[in-house]
């Protein structure tokens, strides 16, 4: 008996915290926004020292590099009260570090809005970008040119459309990273989960993507060698074309390429299929374990090694 009484009281005190709840976003208007404990400010940086480096240092902000309409250059900070960036010209590098000044109780809070880093500089080449993010998204504009580039995220998204010429590196571990239209000598990408999309590259030197879970998709793409691993995840390669090789290996994951070509082709997955369509003639070296296996039988070209353990075998020569 006692209970049914004391179910009775808590489905009471739910039906009233209902009440109450309604009651208050209603007079708010259903704005859930309006609830925010966090405080945030926005603060604004004017950088008057001259500079060729950016380094980027924080932790939950959404970072983006933007062109200024003059030749002035300014950091434009949203972000927490206590939680604050540091703006600062060292050695011809523009340095931005975030300080949590925050109290143990002030890390209980209510939050619905995102820190965010906007840098604001002239279009033009720069040296070296570094980017080291905790949760955030990066976004880097075609209007930028870089000697080299290299972004490190743990939880968050990188889109970048600007070019460099020694490298570009963007290691993400939840996260997805776009690549488009860019020139550079090497480009290195790994993502653990996420999705990696590259379009519109020309490199100099090698290309890689690693992934540990997620899909791979690259389209227009010239290179020397390019290099693919990963544990699961499908793999597309379309109209990608190494000067020497294409190297694809995968545990769980089906590999399909349109109108590709290298000097030499190998690919491995453990299961999976391997179709697709290449641009010459190769000297195929195809096994399955559980598949069926369909490949041209010409007699010049390159090494093309197809190997699957479950899956089937399907190439052909445009």
């Amino acid at each position: 008996m006692k209970k049914k009484i004391w179910l009775l009281i808590a489905a009471i005190l739910v039906l009233i915290g209902g009440i109450l709840f309604a009651g208050v976003m209603t007079v708010l208007k259903w704005d859930f926004t309006k609830l925010q404990t966090t405080k945030y400010e926005t603060n604004c940086y004017e950088i008057t020292d001259a500079f060729q480096n950016i380094s980027i240092i924080t932790n939950t902000s959404d970072i983006r590099i933007v062109p200024s309409e003059d030749t002035d250059s300014q950091v434009t900070c949203y972000e927490q009260k206590n939680v604050e960036h540091s703006v600062a010209v060292k050695d011809g590098t523009l340095v931005i570090t975030v300080t949590d000044n925050r109290k143990w109780y002030e890390h209980i809070n209510i939050g619905f809005s995102s820190p965010k880093i906007t840098v604001s500089i002239p279009k033009m080449e720069y040296g070296t970008l570094s980017i080291e993010s905790t949760t955030g998204n990066v976004s880097i504009p075609k209007e930028f040119h870089f000697v080299s580039m290299d972004i490190s995220e743990t939880t968050g998204s990188v889109t970048s459309y600007a070019s460099a010429t020694d490298s570009v590196r963007i290691k993400t571990t939840t996260g997805n990273i776009c690549v488009e239209n860019i020139e550079t000598k090497k480009l290195d990408l790994s993502a653990s989960t996420g999705r990696v999309t590259v379009s519109g590259v020309t490199c100099n030197g090698d290309v890689s993507v690693k992934v540990s879970t997620g899909k791979v998709n690259l389209t227009d793409i010239r290179c020397d060698n390019i290099r693919s691993e990963g544990n699961t995840g499908d793999i597309t390669l379309k109209n990608v074309i190494a000067a020497e090789e294409i190297s694809v290996e995968r545990s769980t994951g089906s590999v399909t390429l349109t109108a590709c070509d290298g000097a030499e082709i190998f690919i491995e997955t453990d299961t999976g299929n391997i179709v697709g369509s290449l641009l010459t003639e190769k000297i195929f070296l195809a096994q399955t374990d559980t598949g069926s296996v369909s490949v041209p039988k010409s007699t010049t070209g390159g090494r093309c090694e197809l190997t699957t353990d479950t899956g089937d075998i399907r190439m052909e020569i445009e």
